[in-house]
C-alpha cells in the first residue's frame, strides 16, 4: 500500500510489524513473560517511588531525581508493552499509523528524558563529592526544580519535533521490521527525501545522548581525582553513593547506542533473535533492573525498604 498520492487519509492507515512472525507459534509463551516482565517492572519501580514518597529520609536531591528516573521508566514500560501483548494474541500485529506515531514520540521521550535525569543525578553526584560544604547552596528546592523542568522540558520538545517532522512524511511501505514503533524504522518508509529527518535526528543524538555521554565522563573523572586525594573511608563512602548511578547510566548507554548503531544496518540480515533483543533493550532491560540496582546498592534505601517491611509486619500481627 502506498500514501503518496493516496486519497486515503493517513490516519486511516495501519502499519504492520514483521518481527513478530519469527516468534512461530510461540506467542502463547512469549506473552507470558513479556507479561511477567512487565508486571515486575511495574512493581519494583512503583515500590521504589513509594519507598521515596513515604521515607522523610529520602527527600533529598538524589532520591528525588532517583523517584524521577523511576516514573519515567513506568512511562517507558507502559508506551511499550500493552501493544506487545495485544499484538501477541492477535492474529494480525500491527497498529494504525497514529497510534504508531504516538508510540514514536512515547519511546523517544522516554530515551532522551532517561538520558536527561541521569546527566542531572551525575551532576549533583559532582557537587555532592567534590564541593559537599557548598552542596546545599548549590543545589537547593528550586535548584532541583529547574534541573528536573531541564530534564522533561526540552527531550519532549526535541522528540515533539522529530515526531511531527516524522508524521508529514507519506509512506510508500507500510511493514515494519520491529515488535514496534520507532522513528527511524518509520522515516524509512517513506516516499520523499528525507535528508531534513535524518539532520534533526542527528542533532537530537548529539544533544540528548552525546554531550550528556561526555558530561558524565568529566564529572566522573573528577570525581576519581578526588577520591583519590581523600582517605580509604571517604574513598568508600565515595563509591557506595556513585556506584548504583554509574551502573545505571553505564547500562542505559549500552542499550540506546546498541539501538542507534541497530538502526542503521538491514534489520533483514540480522538473525530475528538479535533482532529483536537489541530493539527492545533499551525499553525492557533499562526500567526493570534500575530501581533493583539502587534497592541492592543503596544503603539508606535498603534501610528504609526493610523499616517498612518491619513496619508492614507489625501491623499486619
Amino acid at each position: 500500500m502506498i500514501m503518496h498520492n493516496s486519497s486515503v487519509p493517513y490516519y486511516s492507515v495501519s502499519v504492520i510489524f514483521t518481527s513478530y512472525g519469527s516468534l512461530s507459534s510461540l506467542h502463547h509463551l512469549y506473552f507470558t513473560l513479556a507479561l511477567m516482565v512487565y508486571l515486575i517492572t511495574l512493581v519494583a519501580n512503583i515500590f521504589l517511588m513509594v519507598v521515596i514518597y513515604m521515607e522523610p529520609s529520602l527527600h533529598k536531591p538524589m532520591y528525588i531525581f532517583l523517584f524521577n528516573l523511576a516514573l519515567n521508566g513506568l512511562y517507558g514500560s507502559s508506551a511499550f508493552y500493552p501493544q506487545l501483548l495485544d499484538n501477541l494474541l492477535s492474529e494480525v500485529q500491527g497498529s494504525s499509523y497514529v497510534g504508531c506515531l504516538v508510540q514514536v514520540f512515547c519511546m523517544s521521550s522516554y530515551a532522551t528524558c532517561a538520558y536527561a535525569i541521569l546527566t542531572v543525578m551525575a551532576y549533583d553526584r559532582y557537587v555532592s563529592i567534590c564541593k559537599p560544604l557548598l552542596y546545599y547552596r548549590i543545589i537547593t528546592n528550586e535548584k532541583v526544580k529547574r534541573l528536573l523542568m531541564f530534564s522533561y522540558f526540552f527531550p519532549v520538545l526535541g522528540t515533539s519535533i522529530n515526531t511531527v517532522l516524522t508524521a508529514r512524511l507519506p509512506l510508500c511501505e507500510l511493514k515494519i521490521h520491529r515488535l514496534f514503533c520507532d522513528n527511524w524504522a518509520v522515516v524509512k518508509n517513506s516516499c520523499i527525501n528525507t535528508n531534513l529527518n535524518n539532520v534533526f535526528g542527528l542533532l537530537l543524538v548529539v544533544i540528548f545522548v552525546i554531550l550528556p555521554m561526555f558530561f558524565v565522563i568529566f564529572t566522573y573523572s573528577k570525581i576519581l581525582m578526588i577520591s583519590l586525594k581523600t582517605s580509604k573511608e571517604a574513598q568508600r563512602k565515595a563509591l557506595s553513593t556513585c556506584a548504583p548511578h554509574l551502573i545505571t547510566f553505564i547500562n542505559f548507554s549500552i542499550a540506546v547506542l546498541f539501538a542507534l548503531i541497530y538502526n542503521r544496518f538491514d534489520v533483514q540480515q540480522v538473525p530475528a533473535g538479535v533482532n529483536i533483543m537489541i530493539s527492545v533493550h533499551f525499553v525492557v532491560i533499562p526500567p526493570l533492573l534500575h530501581p533493583i540496582i539502587y534497592g541492592i546498592r543503596t544503603q539508606e534505601i535498603r534501610k528504609c525498604i526493610r523499616k517498612l517491611l518491619e513496619i508492614g509486619l507489625l501491623m499486619h500481627d
